[in-house]
């Protein structure tokens, strides 16, 4: 079990964004330096008991890290996560609005409401899953219907579709941020 003290040096350790001194942790702690060096050999015998983090002196300082021997599994999240990083154009925004509003909906009928093409949109919207396709449209050419996902509910906060403002509820924000 890991005293208060070591408690308190893990969480300023695991916060900083680069190598934290001893002196730096006895003045923000109000702890003797001999006092904190000990709680840091307590916290790095710690680390060394079936974890996966490690503690390091590093640059005059001291960091937690991940063990080394698990980088290809942090490698191999890293990579996932920075893929799922959603970065939305406007034109992407203004679609999945459209489609989060009147799904099922197809291409043309996107069009039709935006005024623009957005082949492309729906083709970055749908590798970010935040639509996807659900089905075809009866009736001449049957054209794909889209629909929102999961992600897009988790993406944006919502519980489900229903948790979106009305459009009543829109027209009422935008006219009160124009005043603004």
């Amino acid at each position: 079990m890991l005293s208060s003290l070591a408690k308190q040096i893990e969480v300023i350790l695991f916060i900083a964004t680069s190598p934290v001194s001893e002196s730096e942790l006895s003045d923000h702690l109000g702890v003797s330096l001999k006092d904190i060096r000990s709680t840091l050999n307590e916290l790095a015998n710690h680390y060394l008991e079936e974890h996966g983090l490690v503690l390091c002196k590093v640059a005059e300082g001291w960091e937690i890290y991940t063990d080394p021997e698990f980088s290809d599994v942090v490698s191999a999240f890293r990579e996932t996560s920075l893929k799922q990083k959603v970065r939305l154009s406007r034109a992407a925004v203004e679609s999945l609005a459209v489609i989060a509003y009147n799904q099922p909906v197809t291409r043309s009928e996107i069009e039709e409401i935006r005024g623009v093409r957005c082949e492309r949109v729906l083709d970055t919207l749908l590798s970010y899953g935040l639509i996807r396709i659900a089905g075809r449209r009866k009736g001449t050419g049957s054209p794909l219907l889209y629909r929102t996902t999961p992600v897009f509910l988790e993406h944006f906060g919502l519980e489900s579709i229903s948790d979106l403002p009305t459009l009543e509820e829109v027209e009422e924000f935008v006219a009160e941020e124009c005043k603004k």
